[in-house]
């Protein structure tokens, strides 16, 4: 039996492609820890599972590792990058029409209730991690799915949220690099990878750490970081504990630019900026996914 299953789900009016990896082991009876990946803008479910590494850690660990796809702006034309780049609705209102905006929220509550259907998955460790435009997508995940979703840990990306509300407290990981020149750590106007044009909206980037601070002050702790540890230019801040004993996470990679840090990236450096291995990404966010389980 293959361990790669692939789901067609309607939601929006529209059919949704989702890459879900078994580990070994998985019997559908015993309910399971459940990773969602989001992929970034212009990616795939598939690419992300290539950069990030995740079907190997749940491998090894024992959880499904998820890979949704995104809509492409025109969804009825063949996606392409950067002709027709997959986009996740992120709240940035930078990439979607107001006419042909996606409802990637119910998508993704749709898939939590298919995933429950098809793997029995524990409903209590379910978290959702994405890079760029996926991180975007993790942060609204994360906020309007609160009662669904354990921790998020968004990888190079912006909570473009207003304010947020959590109707329940959710762990944070966030982790990026200073060198990034497409998720600058000061904020700003970035270049888009994609195509220029007008069916494009730029808008410039807020400070990281606005990110962070509204995160911070959503599950109910102090703007003061309870520890920082820097190690081989790694640097760590921990926020809370907060409401429910939730915590925030914020790391960041000396030199690293817009890539999964210890993964592989798909872009090149010319756009992207260094990549580094002082930090395996992946492995950072599942051992603080395991320790926001109940």
């Amino acid at each position: 039996m293959t361990r790669d299953r692939r789901l067609r789900i309607h939601a929006g009016g529209r059919a949704r492609r989702v890459l879900v990896h078994l580990p070994p082991g998985f019997d559908g009876q015993r309910a399971m820890p459940v990773v969602i990946m989001l992929h970034g803008g212009g990616g795939t479910g598939r690419s992300a599972a290539i950069e990030t590494g995740w079907c190997d850690h749940a491998d090894r660990a024992g959880f499904l590792a998820v890979f949704p796809n995104a809509l492409s702006r025109n969804p009825d034309e063949p996606s392409s990058f950067p002709g027709n780049p997959q986009l996740w609705n992120d709240g940035s209102r930078r990439f979607h029409s107001s006419r042909e905006t996606p409802d990637d929220i119910g998508f993704l509550a749709a898939l939590l209730d298919e995933l429950q259907t098809q793997f029995a998955i524990d409903p209590e460790r379910v978290f959702v991690t994405g890079f760029s435009n996926g991180a975007s997508m993790a942060f609204r995940a994360g906020a309007e799915l609160a009662e669904r979703i354990a921790a998020v840990a968004p990888v190079a990306g912006t909570c473009w949220l207003d304010h947020i509300d959590l109707c329940q407290p959710v762990s944070l990981c966030y982790i990026t690099g200073t060198e990034d020149p497409l998720n600058p750590i000061e904020g700003g106007l970035t270049k888009l990878v994609f195509e220029s044009g007008e069916q494009f909206r730029p808008r410039p980037k807020p400070p990281v750490r606005d990110s962070i601070r509204k995160w911070v002050e959503a599950i109910g702790c102090s703007q003061d970081a309870a520890r920082i540890a820097e190690i081989d230019g790694v640097r760590t801040e921990w926020f809370g504990p907060g409401r429910g004993g939730a915590n925030v996470a914020y790391v960041t990679v000396k030199g690293l630019g817009h890539n999964w840090a210890g993964g592989r990236s798909l872009l090149p450096e010319s756009i992207a900026g260094n990549r580094s291995d002082k930090l395996r990404a992946t492995d950072l966010i599942w051992d603080f996914f395991q320790q926001t389980r109940p």
